[in-house]
């Protein structure tokens, strides 16, 4: 994951909000640069067991919607929880999707609702969808009463 300057703020901002997680390592600039030496160079961290490499490169390189994590949820809880959390400083957008303040994109994503997408019922699956696209964070007792309806 490429940021300007806030690689190591970015890390533990992601490992606060998920459970199972830690920073591994901090490797900082040296002699030889490019960065100012002892600035954080790069951050290997977890979230719930899958290892990421933050780098501070500089301000060449921006994220885009082409990369998101997807974040599956059992509950509306966790939807909520994880929405508040990943989208403060950020930017909401339709359909589960938001930035965080890092401009990263993430999907929240209530795992019944790929069940219901996926509904051999094109009616009930149809709905489902029509309800999906009118939603910014995914509100799972709406998503079950359009499926049902």
């Amino acid at each position: 994951m490429w940021f300007d300057t806030q690689a190591e703020e970015a890390a533990r901002f992601y490992v606060s909000i998920f459970k199972n997680s830690k920073i591994v390592k901090i490797a900082r600039y040296g002699e030889a640069g490019p960065g100012p030496k002892g600035n954080v160079m790069t951050v290997v961290f977890e979230l719930e067991g899958q290892e990421f490499i933050a780098l501070n490169g500089g301000p060449q390189f921006k994220f885009t919607e082409a990369i998101s994590f997807s974040v599956n949820c059992e509950t509306q809880k966790e939807v909520d929880q994880f929405w508040e959390k990943l989208s403060q400083g950020g930017e909401e957008g339709p359909c589960g999707w938001l930035k965080d303040r890092y401009g990263l994109s993430w999907q929240i994503n209530p795992v019944i609702l790929g069940e219901m997408l996926s509904d051999p019922d094109p009616r009930k699956s149809r709905r489902v969808m029509q309800a999906m696209l009118k939603m910014k964070k995914i509100d799972i007792a709406a998503l079950k009463k359009a499926y049902n309806d």
